[in-house]
């Protein structure tokens, strides 16, 4: 009897998976919104008037660099989290399957998430510098040490990660 009611726990606990889909499934709305973003900010740039200035130019671009990062970054959140936590994604051998779906793990996900952020932070920060006369030197300082912190985090991170390959190899 307590088997059966262990086997019917243990069922259940590995359902559950499921319920992170609906999860994964409004990353891609967001997806969406972003891809909407991105042709709004392309429409915008092209219907300002063709006056365009070498500074305008450049945080169009980091603008547009920033959105396809975010997006590659849900891209990544989603394809891992669904692999690593729900169910294995089926797409056999298909051309177009990108080469690292199916092989990051919860590990490799923290680092390419870090490593996506700290990218992100340094383009707000670019975009910032071409803009300083919008900003107090209050606002400055405190995005140099958000981004600073987000620096920081990605090298523990990756130094933690270290630490745990050379433990394993370690112990075998």
């Amino acid at each position: 009897m307590l088997k059966n009611l262990e086997h019917i726990l243990e069922k259940v606990m590995f359902a559950s998976r499921w319920l992170m889909a609906p999860f994964y499934l409004g990353l891609i709305i967001c997806l969406i919104v972003l891809l909407i973003t991105f042709c709004s900010e392309l429409i915008h740039f092209f219907t300002g008037g063709m006056t365009f200035e070498e500074t305008e130019i450049i945080l169009f671009a980091l603008t547009l660099i920033d959105l396809s990062f975010t997006g590659n970054l849900l891209l990544i959140v989603i394809f891992s989290g669904y692999e690593n936590f729900v169910s294995k994604i089926d797409v056999a051998n298909h051309e177009d399957k990108p080469s690292w779906m199916g092989t990051v793990d919860f590990s490799g996900l923290k680092l390419k998430l870090i490593s996506s952020i700290v990218a992100i932070s340094g383009i707000h920060l670019l975009k910032l510098f071409f803009n300083l006369n919008n900003y107090t030197k209050e606002q400055i300082t405190l995005f140099i040490a958000v981004h600073l912190t987000f620096v920081f985090s990605g090298v523990i991170l990756a130094y933690m990660d270290y630490i745990v390959e050379k433990t394993k190899k370690f112990h075998k």
